[in-house]
């Protein structure tokens, strides 16, 4: 039996206790300095307030962020459990008070835009943290289809575990695979980290075509999935492309990154925001609209568009290769009317 750790109460992390807990190991939840609420309500229902379902069996202990130190001692596993926004926070609290040689899994998917161009995911900033403090702590990462309340209620689910060890990521594994939660292992953390982050912008994208065919047909018309379609063609297209820039491409990496893509189009915060956007809805409007919603996508789609037009400046890239992330980027930082740059998708080639 291990003793798991996740840090952050947030819907995700909270989900991988059921396959942790299933499985007979000891999970220790304790939540960030935002979820003092969630966590009580999980101490008193034996529940996290967003799933219908409770923690498996009760053998979860719940914690304040007030003893975190506590809930991190003697852990064999930590999972981050926060979402971008509290990248820092966890590099800047939790790291530090990591005993020696802990592996982490984090479930936090994003990339950092870098001022040369180049973007970095969030585990390798937080090897540098480590570097800094004199402390070694496999980081290690889950990407994939995965949403949680799907997790929790047993549907069938294949994710990527991605960490530069293999033998650690066996471990883990071994620790948190169930019948219903698959996993399979890479030690290409760039590839595979680059591509869950990708799919937040162009789930962004394709969303934006149903708000769109709602304000030509009606609130009410039936869904349109050529338009639906042909955004998720080009948007697989620029994911290529963009993965190999990186120098992360292999068809395991692009088939993880556009499973997570469908999964995130068909639900949650992405879709709805990109649906508000699409019936005419500046960003401010559509903000509003979903007041109190974290929107991860809208940071991944504008740090992207960023590092890509600085690296463009470079001759690295050709901004024309990537119309449709950069109008999300104008749609999100210049307010620019949605209008699909449908041109410039077609191409002609003779073989």
């Amino acid at each position: 039996m291990a003793n798991i750790t996740i840090v952050g109460a947030g819907m995700m992390g909270s989900a991988l206790a059921f396959p942790a807990l299933e499985n007979g190991h000891s999970v220790r939840l304790v939540g960030t300095p935002l979820d003092a609420d969630v966590i009580e309500h999980c101490r008193l229902h034996g529940r996290h307030p967003k799933f219908d379902t409770a923690f498996p069996d009760g053998r979860i202990s719940c914690h304040q962020v007030s003893d975190l130190a506590l809930a991190l001692k003697g852990a064999d596993l930590v999972i981050g459990g926060v979402s971008s926004f509290g990248v820092d926070w966890f590099s800047q609290e939790v790291l530090p008070l990591l005993a020696e040689g802990t592996p982490v899994l984090t479930v936090t998917k994003g990339l950092m835009d870098m001022p040369d161009g180049t973007l970095k995911p969030y585990p390798f900033l937080w090897e540098e943290k480590l570097r800094q403090l004199g402390k070694y702590c496999p980081l290690n990462a889950v990407g994939g289809p995965c949403t949680s309340y799907e997790l929790v209620s047993h549907d069938q689910t294949h994710v990527a575990f991605c960490g530069r060890d293999i033998q650690v990521l066996e471990k883990i594994k071994e620790w948190m695979q169930t019948p219903y939660y698959h996993v399979s292992l890479s030690t290409d953390v760039m590839g595979i980290e680059s591509a869950v982050a990708l799919k937040n912008g162009y789930a962004l994208a394709v969303a934006l075509t149903i708000g769109v065919n709602q304000r030509q047909f009606g609130e009410d018309s039936p869904l349109h999935f050529n338009s639906q379609a042909a955004v998720f063609g080009q948007s697989v297209v620029e994911m290529e492309r963009l993965l190999k820039w990186l120098g992360a491409y292999s068809l395991h990496n692009l088939s993880v990154g556009i499973g997570d893509l469908y999964v995130t189009v068909y639900g949650g915060r992405t879709r709805q925001i990109g649906i508000l956007l699409g019936k005419g809805l500046d960003i401010d409007e559509a903000r509003r609209r979903l007041d109190g919603v974290t929107l991860e996508s809208l940071v991944v789609a504008v740090r992207v568009a960023r590092a890509l037009r600085a690296a463009a400046q470079r001759g690295l890239v050709r901004e024309e290769d990537y119309p449709l992330l950069l109008h999300a980027d104008e749609i999100l930082t210049e307010k620019v009317p949605v209008n699909i740059p449908w041109e410039r998708f077609t191409f002609r080639e003779e073989v």
